[in-house]
C-alpha cells in the first residue's frame, strides 16, 4: 500500500516538471531527439519527437506516424525544456 502512494505522490509532484520553449528555426540541432511542438500559420499544432530538419522542412514523430512541415508555413516553433521552477513550486505546493 505504501508503494502505491509513493508513486501516486510521486507523479503527482513531477507531472509539469517540463515547459515548452520558443525557438527559432535555425536554433535547433538534429543530433538530439528533442520534443518539439510546431503552430502553423494557419493555427494547427503538431507535436512529436524530431526526427530531422534541413533548410525547407522539419520532420517529427508522434505515436509512429511521420509528419513532414514545410518551413514556410511554420508560425511557431516550442521545444520542451526542463523548469527546475516548475518541479520546486510543485513540491512547495506539496508541502
Amino acid at each position: 500500500m505504501k508503494k502505491i502512494i509513493y508513486i501516486f505522490a510521486f507523479s503527482i509532484l513531477f507531472q509539469s516538471c517540463f515547459s515548452y520553449k520558443t525557438v527559432n528555426y535555425s536554433e535547433i540541432s538534429n543530433d538530439k531527439k528533442q520534443k518539439v511542438e510546431v503552430e502553423m500559420l494557419d493555427r494547427a499544432k503538431f507535436s512529436g519527437q524530431l526526427v530531422s530538419i534541413d533548410d525547407k522542412s522539419i520532420t517529427l514523430e508522434n505515436n509512429g506516424i511521420e509528419q513532414k512541415v514545410l518551413k514556410n508555413n511554420i508560425y511557431e516553433i516550442k521545444i520542451k525544456k526542463f523548469s527546475i521552477f516548475k518541479s520546486l513550486k510543485n513540491i512547495a505546493k506539496a508541502g
